[in-house]
């Protein structure tokens, strides 16, 4: 019997987490997986916290994901990254979006985050995908860079995601996308 895999998605709304999530899984679907999927994006609309529980393999019970249970950990924020640290199991990969995004109702970013990074998750792959999103042509293209990196630590192929990304992002987008995935997924390879 195939394990469960579990990815927790983060980030502040308006990074595309939902739209990613949604790739991640009809990735896993197109595979004959059974999917499970929990969102809470109650703020989003107000920079707020967005989080993704995304849980696949042959048979998934439930969609959340427990405490130290996550394989994965994706954050498009060091913030939030720092905030869901604890979902990580001792073997999972962290990613992380090198991005600060001032908090609703925060005058400032608060200052000790790499040091909480550096102490909580030692080994996380951190990118600059603002920066690889404008490369791409689009700063809003955050998400599919972030897709591009995770997508090393996952057992399904580049053609895989190519296809998702084409059937699930606007057809007037779907160039930029796709250089924004490939761009995070080189980054991520590192």
């Amino acid at each position: 019997m195939q394990r469960t895999t579990n990815v927790f998605i983060s980030g502040v709304g308006g990074q595309g987490i939902l739209l990613a999530s949604e790739i991640l899984s009809d990735v896993a679907l197109a595979h004959g997986l059974d999917v499970k999927k929990s969102e809470v994006h109650g703020m989003a609309q107000r920079g707020g916290s967005v989080v993704s529980h995304v849980r696949f393999g042959e048979k998934v019970y439930s969609p959340v994901i427990a405490e130290r249970e996550a394989d994965l950990l994706v954050s498009f924020e060091k913030m939030e990254a720092l905030r869901w640290i604890h979902y990580i199991s001792p073997e999972g990969t962290v990613v992380i979006n090198d991005q600060q995004i001032v908090p609703s109702g925060m005058e400032r970013y608060p200052q000790d985050i790499d040091e909480g990074l550096s102490k909580r998750a030692p080994n996380a792959h951190i990118l600059d995908a603002l920066a690889l999103a404008n490369e791409a042509g689009n700063a809003r293209a955050v998400n599919t860079v972030m897709l591009g990196a995770f997508s090393n630590y996952l057992e399904f192929t580049e053609e895989d995601w190519k296809k998702a990304i084409e059937a699930r992002v606007p057809p007037k987008t779907v160039e930029i996308n796709l250089k924004a995935f490939a761009l995070g997924r080189a980054a991520g390879a590192k």
